[in-house]
C-alpha cells in the first residue's frame, strides 16, 4: 500500500544526492521543499517534490492512503547512535547526590554509578529487562526516533552481558525500530577486579567477546576509555579482539579528561567517538584524517553539569558532528532527541540547521545506517514524522518543552 502525504508546509532534510554525512560549513545548510508531497511505497520513499509537480501517474488506482499535512512539516526520523536504554530500575538517589555536590567520579568510587546499575541488572530477569526496555522504546518512538543504537555494559560479567545483548536482539526483532547492538563489557571495572583490572580485560577478550560473537549479538565493540576507567593500552587490546570477531569499534572518549580515547578510536577506524568534552587541536587534527564521526551527547553534559564539547570549533575545522541522547539511568535519563537538539542550540550554540543535520543524517552515519535512513531521499526507508502545525522548522528546537510530533511513520507504516 502507498501513503501520500500532501500539502506539506515544508519537507525538511531533503537530499537528492543521498549523502552519507554532512560536515563543516555544509552542516548549516538544510535542504527543504515548501508546499510539498511525499510518496511512500511499502517501506520505501518513492518520490517527493512540490505539490504542483505531483503527477497522477504516481498514484496507484486509488489504492493509496492520503494524509493532509496542511500547516505541518515532515522531518526524517531521528537516529540515536548512543543509548544504554536496556537497564534495570533507576538511579534517582544519585541524582540527589549530584545536587548535594558529589561528582560523577566520586559517586562511582563509592560503588554507585555503573556498578549500581550492574547490581540491579544482575537481579533482574531477561523478561523483566525486556518489559522495562520496551516502555522506553515506545517512548522514544513517540518522540520521533526511528533508529537506535543500544549498548550493553551494565552486566560486567559474561552471563549478564549476554543477557543484555539478548534483550537488545529481542527489541530488534519485535519493534519497527532499526536497531544496532554494541558490546560494552568495558564500561567499568567490577569491584572484584579493582586491584587487578587487567584480569578483567583478559576476561573481556578471552571469554566475553568470543561468546558474544558466537551468538551474533553485537554489531560494534565499545570501550569507556577515560580517566579512572580503561586506559589507552587496555582499550587497544579490547578493540583488536573485537575487530578480530567482526565488531567495528565505537569509543566513549574524553568525557572526563584528555584520555587519548579519540586517537585510539581513530587508530582503529572507530565508527564514532562519543562524549568528547575534552577535545583540542590535537584531537581535531586526528579526526580530520579519519572516517570517525565525532558525536556529542548534550543530555549527559547538561545532567552532569560538565564542560561542553567544542562543536563549533570542530565544524569550523571542517568536521562533521553528530548528536545522540546517551539515554541511561545515571547521566542522561532521557531519549528525547528533540530536547537534545534544543540543548545543542542553547548550550553549544549550534544553529537549528546544524542540530537537525546532527540528529538525522550524521547520527545515522554514527550508527552505520545513513545509507538507509537519516534524510528524505528516494529509495531510503520511510522513517519520517509529521509535526503539528508549526510556523517554521526553527520553531521545532525553539519550543523545547512542547510535544510537536503529530504522526510517526516507521518503515512505511503509521504508528
Amino acid at each position: 500500500m502507498k501513503i501520500l502525504i500532501k500539502n506539506i508546509k515544508e519537507l525538511v532534510g531533503v537530499d537528492n544526492k543521498a549523502r552519507l554525512l554532512v560536515k563543516g560549513a555544509d552542516m548549516a545548510k538544510l535542504n527543504t521543499i515548501k508546499n510539498a508531497y511525499l510518496l511512500i511505497n511499502g517501506e520505501i520513499i518513492e518520490d517527493y517534490g512540490k505539490m504542483e509537480d505531483l503527477s497522477n501517474s504516481l498514484l496507484d488506482n486509488g489504492k493509496i492512503k492520503e494524509i493532509d499535512a496542511s500547516g505541518k512539516m515532515v522531518f526524517p526520523s531521528f537516529c540515536d547512535s548512543h543509548t544504554h536504554l536496556v537497564y534495570a530500575g533507576s538511579r534517582e538517589i544519585e541524582y540527589s547526590d549530584k545536587i548535594r555536590g558529589l561528582s560523577y567520579e566520586e559517586i562511582a568510587k563509592r560503588g554507585g554509578g555503573i556498578l549500581n546499575s550492574a547490581k540491579l541488572l544482575h537481579k533482574t530477569s531477561e523478561d523483566e529487562l525486556y518489559r522495562q526496555a520496551m516502555q522506553r522504546v515506545d517512548e522514544i518512538i513517540s518522540q520521533g526516533t526511528g533508529a537506535v543504537e543500544i549498548k550493553s555494559g551494565y552486566g560486567l560479567n559474561t552471563e549478564d552481558e549476554l543477557k543484555m545483548l539478548r534483550v537488545i536482539k529481542r527489541i530488534k526483532e519485535t519493534t519497527p525500530l532499526i536497531v544496532k547492538s554494541t558490546f560494552l563489557g568495558a564500561h567499568a571495572f567490577p569491584t572484584e577486579y579493582k586491584d587487578n583490572p587487567d584480569e578483567y580485560v583478559d576476561l573481556i577478550i578471552n571469554e566475553m567477546i568470543p561468546q558474544v560473537a558466537a551468538e551474533g549479538l553485537a554489531d560494534y565493540v565499545d570501550v569507556f576509555c577515560d580517566k579512572g576507567f580503561f586506559t589507552v593500552e587496555q582499550t587497544d587490546r579490547i578493540l583488536i579482539a573485537g575487530i578480530k570477531y567482526g565488531m567495528r569499534p565505537k569509543i566513549h572518549a574524553n568525557e572526563l579528561a584528555k584520555s587519548g580515547g579519540i586517537q585510539v578510536g581513530v587508530k582503529y577506524n572507530a565508527l564514532s567517538v562519543d562524549h568528547i568534552e575534552y577535545t583540542e587541536e590535537e584531537e581535531i587534527q586526528a579526526l580530520l584524517n579519519s572516517e570517525t564521526m565525532p558525536t556529542i551527547l548534550p543530555g549527559a553534559a547538561f545532567f552532569l553539569n560538565m564542560p561542553y564539547s567544542p562543536a563549533r570549533k570542530m565544524m569550523q575545522a571542517g568536521l562533521p558532528v553528530a548528536i545522540a541522547s546517551d539515554y541511561n539511568p545515571g547521566s542522561s535519563p532521557s531519549g528525547n532527541m528533540k530536547l537534545m537538539m534544543s540543548f545543542a542550540c542553547v548550550n553549544y550554540k549550534m544553529l537549528p540547521e546544524e542540530a537537525i543535520n546532527a540528529t538525522t543524517i550524521n547520527t545515522a552515519y554514527a550508527m552505520g545506517v545513513s545509507d538507509e535512513v537519516g534524510s528524505i531521499s528516494k529509495g531510503k526507508i520511510a522513517n519520517v514524522f509529521i509535526t503539528k502545525e508549526i510556523p517554521t522548522y526553527e520553531y521545532f528546537p525553539y519550543a523545547y518543552g512542547s510535544n510537536l510530533i503529530d504522526t510517526v511513520i516507521l518503515k512505511g507504516k503509521i504508528r
